[in-house]
């Protein structure tokens, strides 16, 4: 391996090794990574010594943070966001890749892992979270809306969970996740080194068998009631409406996360989370992502929200429009108008 490289590649007896390697970036995704695991992919599928591939990520925070949201604001505002959408057309071939890979594809989810961070590791055959884990879609925070499949794996999450989840941005820990069908199992951090050195010699099911206990209680279950009440609203106003009417704590902060987000962005995912429950395959939703993500580049709120968090780091974003009344559904609609670029996929 070479260790500087922002993807360690190599193999440990019959695991294939893929190390995310930005730890001071939180390895969030360059498109330089996006290939080099891709080539990784392609190589150890036709490699009958490798039995398995194994996703981990350096440093002691997480498995990835997402994307490199910095270069994609400089994108936007230096070039009109091409190299961008070049990025995401890989990358989400790259999740479509993983969740059909014919081998089993063990991504251990420690720490914080996080939109981009969640299409390299949810969509694997065996997925392992921690007491660390922190597993979240945040784009409504940011201006953007969920993608590298997360509306596809959020749409089918139980009840209203992945509504829940995808409006207020919220992170869960790994019996949330498992519940919301991010995760499979969960393993100790302190027994992760033991775990990930045992692949080299054993299947998965052998060390998930070994290492896996159950995890922690999470919250979503005993929320589920009110969760699902108030997020089967008509529109994001509804849900919001519901929110605050329920008299629960919780529901109440869910509320006043959701109005702090992108009022564009939290219609737009409404809508996609809801077109994706009748989108029947992981490509059918990844295209609409890929119409979705793209129009958003276009959108004065994705360079804003970056700035807010990432930029300038104040925390204030100024979003336009400004209210979720002001967004209409002729804005919504723009977001899932055709590129005019070719498909993603072959049709199928």
């Amino acid at each position: 391996m070479n260790e500087e490289a922002p993807v360690l590649v190599g193999t440990d007896g019959h695991a294939g090794r893929l190390v995310l390697n930005r730890p001071r970036a939180l390895n969030a995704l360059t498109h330089t990574m996006v290939r080099d695991i891709a080539t990784a992919l392609d190589a150890w599928e036709a490699d009958d010594s490798v039995a398995a591939v194994v996703v981990t990520g350096a440093g002691d925070r997480g498995l990835c943070a997402g994307g490199d949201i910095r270069a994609i604001h400089d994108d936007v505002r230096a070039g009109g966001g091409r190299a961008s959408a070049d990025f995401w057309r890989d990358e989400y071939r790259l999740n479509a890749r993983i969740a059909r890979y014919p081998k089993p594809y063990v991504a251990f989810m420690d720490g914080i892992v996080m939109g981009g961070g969640v299409g390299v590791s949810a969509h694997g055959s065996v997925r392992i979270a921690t007491e660390r884990s922190r597993i979240a879609m945040p784009e409504t925070g940011i201006g953007f809306i969920p993608d590298v499949g997360g509306t596809f794996l959020l749409s089918r999450a139980p009840g209203e969970l992945g509504t829940h989840l995808a409006l207020t941005a919220a992170a869960v820990g790994a019996a949330d996740a498992v519940l919301c069908g991010l995760a499979d199992h969960y393993v100790p951090s302190a027994r992760l080194p033991e775990a990930v050195a045992a692949l080299a010699t054993s299947s998965p099911g052998e060390v998930v068998a070994r290492y896996a206990e159950e995890p922690p209680p999470g919250v979503l279950a005993d929320q589920r009631e009110w969760i699902d009440h108030c997020y089967a609203g008509g529109s994001v106003e509804e849900i919001v409406e519901r929110l605050l009417a329920t008299g629960e704590p919780a529901a109440k902060e869910a509320a006043q996360s959701v109005l702090a987000k992108s009022p564009t962005s939290l219609k737009v995912t409404l809508a996609a989370l809801r077109r994706a429950r009748g989108l029947d395959s992981l490509e059918h939703v990844l295209e609409q992502e890929y119409r979705v993500s793209c129009a958003g580049l276009s959108a004065p709120d994705l360079v804003e929200g970056i700035r807010a968090q990432v930029v300038d780091k104040d925390r204030r974003p100024r979003w336009s429009p400004a209210a979720l009344s002001e967004v209409t559904p002729e804005d919504v609609a723009r977001f899932f108008a055709p590129t005019g670029e070719p498909a993603l996929f072959d049709a199928r």
